[in-house]
């Protein structure tokens, strides 16, 4: 399974480390110097969860972010998982219409 919020689609990025060395010109150097550049990744901390959902009355397993979680405990877990097409959000149950009188 990939490292991907199903909430906020945050997932790996890649970037590089820039190894510097020398004195910087403000504090009398020469400037610094580049000595090498490094490929690294940027992993997003993501957590398999199992949120409780009240309006729909059971547990759905899935995996978020620490932004995601967070958002959850402002917003709600529905309101969150249905807004990210997470989970479809329920029809309220319409009254049956009584016959006219006549």
């Amino acid at each position: 399974m990939s490292r991907v919020c199903q909430v906020t689609g945050r997932r790996t990025r890649t970037g590089k480390t820039i190894a510097r060395r020398g004195l910087a010109k403000p504090k009398g150097g020469i400037g610094l110097k580049t000595t090498g550049v490094t490929k690294r990744k940027f992993k997003p901390n993501i957590q398999t969860k199992r949120v409780w959902v009240p309006e729909l009355n059971r547990m759905i397993r899935v995996k978020l972010s620490a932004k995601a979680l967070k958002m959850m405990k402002v917003k709600g877990p529905y309101r969150v998982l249905v807004d990210a097409g997470v989970i479809k959000p329920i029809k309220p149950k319409q009254k049956k219409a009584s016959a006219p009188t006549a």
